[in-house]
């Protein structure tokens, strides 16, 4: 089913009654709408040059299947050529693949520990509306800015994850969003909550075909980390160059928990993605190691974002950029210790590689240290290609591609040391690629 018609009123509470909500759910996609049209774009950052009367805002494939012998010919391959059916055989406890606007399949491990819950955002909100209730819109506010109200009105499939206290996952759970169509908008929203003393280890891979016309990917994701639980989000977005990827991501720590982002930057047109941890609880860590590789007409702003709120609180932000045929790879992050987070660190590492003459980088950090007994670390470095290590590398055989491949491996090593072994592969093949 395509819902390509005009974004207003009457479409968000046809797409609502679709999808058989209670009246709560779309109130608020109402409120977000409203709160989105009077909204601008942010004012820092690349430039955002979205048409949005040309945008499909909702497109179902097929209902979504369990069982991946009932998934359609067609969708089966496109899921098969990306090697996700394959991964989930070998070292997955469960997968939800979403293609377009809606989850098409959804599968999880008969080991999964009892009471551990794994579903579609959609059906979360039909089969545990408290608990729904309770998380959504709690961490990342829908009037945040224009892309989370746009969200807020049109959010449809994601994952929705709860790991109950004292459980931890042998293995990860994984989502993957999949763009097919031109000019579609994918509004995935994802929610987990990590109880006390538990752990998830979650991986998100986002993909689509290129076209000529403008997509958007605009994703919301809140992440409760419990007292003493531990959850690691690993993504890898390879979008192609014609899709806006304008996402929110943010996590709240209690004490002693601990959230780490893995997050892997190598498609689209414009990225603007800040990964945040909210440490609020004493003890709690935050730690986020990124990669983004621009090149050509791209633009892509991230970094993350750590604000210590609890005492004797610890962050960890590395950052890898690497720029070259024109792109713009750019490091924008805030590190924030609070008046009453004592005793608190802060690091942060930004290491750029620039390939050519024409490429750029820039680093935009906002650091605050509030009180006295807290430290906060700032290193950045900025490089192009050695020329010593060049003429080593081709003294060894190597023509000039392959060396300058093998140099951009080493500088990414610190981020493909924390994907699972698959997963870094597949970033080599993609860092290849380009």
């Amino acid at each position: 089913m395509v819902m390509k018609e005009t974004l207003n009123e009457d479409f968000i509470i046809k797409l609502s009654n679709k999808k058989n909500e209670p009246e709560w759910m779309k109130n608020f996609r109402l409120k977000s709408y409203k709160c989105f049209l009077k909204t601008e774009n942010p004012t820092f950052g690349p430039k955002i040059n979205i048409d949005f009367n040309n945008i499909c805002y909702y497109k179902k494939i097929e209902n979504q299947k369990d069982n991946w012998n009932e998934v359609s010919k067609k969708t089966k391959q496109t899921f098969e050529n990306l090697g996700v059916i394959e991964a989930e055989q070998k070292y997955l406890c469960g997968v939800s693949n979403q293609l377009e606007s809606e989850v098409v399949y959804h599968n999880q491990d008969n080991s999964l520990a009892k009471g551990v819950i794994f579903l579609s955002t959609d059906d979360a909100l039909k089969k545990y509306p408290d608990l729904f209730k309770k998380y959504f819109n709690n961490l990342v506010k829908y009037d945040e800015n224009k892309y989370t109200a746009l969200n807020g009105a049109l959010w449809s499939g994601g994952t929705f994850i709860y790991i109950p206290p004292h459980t931890k996952l042998d293995r990860p759970l994984q989502s993957y969003f999949r763009i097919e169509s031109e000019s579609l908008g994918q509004f995935e929203r994802t929610i987990i909550i990590v109880d006390d003393y538990s752990e998830l280890s979650y991986i998100e891979g986002c993909t689509a075909r290129s076209y000529s016309k403008t997509s958007l990917h605009a994703g919301v994701v809140e992440i409760y980390v419990g007292k003493h639980a531990k959850c690691r989000y690993s993504t890898i977005q390879n979008w192609s160059t014609d899709v806006y990827n304008l996402v929110t991501k943010r996590a709240v720590v209690d004490d002693y928990g601990q959230m780490e982002w893995i997050d892997g930057n190598i498609g689209s047109i414009v990225t603007m993605k800040y990964p945040s941890c909210i440490l609020k609880g004493d003890y709690s860590k935050g730690n986020s190691i990124s990669v983004a590789y621009a090149k050509g007409s791209q633009t892509l702003d991230a970094g993350a974002k750590m604000i210590h709120i609890g005492k004797n609180t610890k962050s960890n932000i590395i950052s890898k950029s690497i720029a070259s045929n024109g792109g713009i790879s750019n490091y924008r992050g805030t590190s924030h210790i609070t008046k009453d987070a004592i005793n608190s660190i802060a690091k942060i590492k930004c290491d750029t590689i620039i390939l050519d003459s024409i490429s750029k980088s820039d680093t935009f950090p906002t650091n605050i240290v509030a009180n006295n007994n807290s430290t906060l670390e700032h290193e950045a470095s900025v490089s192009k290609i050695s020329e010593e290590k060049m003429f080593y590398l081709k003294s060894k055989g190597l023509n000039e591609e392959e060396a300058k491949e093998l140099l951009i491996l080493g500088f990414i090593d610190d981020f493909k040391k924390e994907l699972p072994m698959e997963y870094a592969v597949e970033l080599n093949r993609l860092i290849k690629e380009n």
